[in-house]
């Protein structure tokens, strides 16, 4: 009979994640990261620069998965990595909310 192994996978991580995403405690990302997303892809989620990709309007769960991409170094862009490291599970939820939620144009 084989054994089965019931440890934690990164597919399990990633999954409570997007459960954490969808919790109302993380409604409302704090303003100095919705600031420091903004400065490159702009506060309504529309970049200024042709090289930032807009935001507006993302799938949801794409922005989250992405974000832990560049958190875990499976995406790489120095400035990405650095903002995603310095923040929480829930900030990235509730910043991919956020933008999820804006109007794409």
């Amino acid at each position: 009979m084989p054994v089965l192994d019931w440890r934690p996978t990164g597919k399990f991580w990633f999954a409570l994640a997007l459960l954490l995403a969808a919790s109302p405690v993380c409604a409302e990302p704090r303003a100095s990261s919705v600031e420091g997303c903004a400065a490159c892809h702009g506060l309504d989620g529309i970049a200024r620069d042709s090289e930032v990709p807009h935001l507006a309007g993302q799938n949801e769960r794409y922005l989250a998965k992405q974000m832990l991409a560049f958190r875990s170094g499976k995406r790489t862009h120095k400035e990405m990595r650095f903002m995603a490291r310095a923040m929480s599970l829930d900030e990235i939820a509730a910043l991919a909310a956020y933008y999820a939620a804006l109007p794409p144009r």
